[in-house]
């Protein structure tokens, strides 16, 4: 889909676009024809949102309305804010490495965590990579970042989210919990889920929305385990509305306060929706289940990332490792036998006097 689109304005096009916070502009392109209009269109849209300067604020703001309508824009709203007071007004290219320092120590102080300031700092760097890009600044500074955290390790086991399912209040949370680990689905796929890819025949669920073109992190088509299958039969019976995940015929946009109640019913700690998609992946890796098709039930692009994560789960992980190291059942090849080193153990008892000193240190002390 165009980021413009060609409109009339009393028998004259113009070239109309969405600014953040629901903003529309439009801009009269001075014909009535239709192929005169389209191909003035694009030059005098890119012209008009150019951004009037080239600090850090003009180049967001550009940077925002180009990328209108992708995920990443709504999170960015929030790095914005941890961003502008220190690097809004500053020039694009001027940013140096003591100002990312200066920012990460700021917000350490302030309780912020390594994850979060790292992704801060990635957001300035995407923009002003971008900016470079689309020739707005002529070189994107180098923006140092603290090292990302490695995944974290917590994970539900079953009789955790057992007890999770049976402490829901609500049925929506419910069959959330129930969907998410039986799909290993992210929180934003779950929650935009249809009943139109929900193909019970098949037994299949698409978790990936066909007529959304913004760039998405992967969501794989997975089939439906029998249990289940038979709660989103009921809750299919029930609906009010497309949304597999509803609330009174509205589609539920955050299960965060659910999962919290539902969590403290069964005495455990907090929970997050990404935890519910870890705890998944990290029981099919538990189970002995390939790093390849793991990969391919949680749609990730590249299986390297899974065995990074989940592969330290797995039973068989690195076992055939340790077995090589193992002396005993290599014995064939050189190593010592455990009774060998019995009979050594022996022999090193026999050599000692009887007032518990070896025979050489007997010598020295005569």
């Amino acid at each position: 889909m165009s980021e413009w689109r060609l409109t009339r304005l009393q028998g004259e096009f113009c070239v109309t676009w969405d600014e953040p916070g629901g903003i529309r502009r439009r801009y009269r392109l001075g014909t009535r024809d239709q192929k005169e209009a389209s191909r003035l269109a694009a030059s005098r849209y890119a012209e008009l949102t150019r951004p009037k300067g080239t600090t850090v604020e003009d180049l967001w703001k550009a940077y925002v309305i180009a990328k209108e309508g992708r995920a990443v824009v709504g999170t960015m709203k929030f790095t914005w804010k941890a961003l502008k007071d220190r690097f809004g007004k500053m020039e694009g290219m001027a940013i140096t490495i003591l100002d990312c320092r200066a920012h990460t120590a700021e917000r350490r102080k302030a309780g912020i965590q390594d994850g979060t300031i790292h992704t801060e700092l990635g957001h300035l760097r995407t923009v002003l990579v971008w900016s470079e890009k689309n020739g707005l600044i002529a070189r994107a500074p180098h923006i140092e970042r603290p090292a990302k955290p490695d995944p974290k390790d917590g994970y539900l086991k079953r009789e955790e989210v057992g007890k999770m399912i049976e402490g829901a209040k609500v049925p929506h949370i419910r069959l959330a919990i129930m969907l998410m680990i039986g799909t290993g689905a992210r929180n934003a796929a779950a929650l935009e889920l249809t009943w139109d890819r929900v193909d019970f025949e098949r037994r299949l669920i698409n978790l990936r929305n066909p007529f959304d073109r913004a760039p998405r992190k992967g969501r794989a088509t997975v089939p439906m385990n029998e249990t289940l299958m038979r709660e989103l039969k009921l809750a299919k019976q029930a609906a009010l509305s497309p949304y597999v995940i509803e609330w009174a015929g509205v589609q539920v946009k955050s299960i965060k306060k659910g999962l919290k109640a539902a969590a403290k019913a069964a005495k455990i700690g907090d929970v997050s929706p990404h935890m519910l998609r870890h705890s998944a992946a990290v029981w099919l890796a538990e189970d002995g289940h390939s790093m390849t098709r793991i990969a391919q039930f949680l749609g990730h692009s590249n299986s390297r990332i899974t065995e990074k994560v989940y592969a330290r789960y797995s039973p068989e992980h690195l076992r055939d490792l340790a077995d090589t190291l193992d002396l005993t059942a290599n014995s064939g090849k050189g190593a010592y036998r455990t009774s060998d080193h019995s009979v050594t153990a022996k022999r090193d008892i026999s050599m000692k006097n009887p007032n518990g000193f070896n025979d050489n240190v007997s010598r020295i002390a005569t």
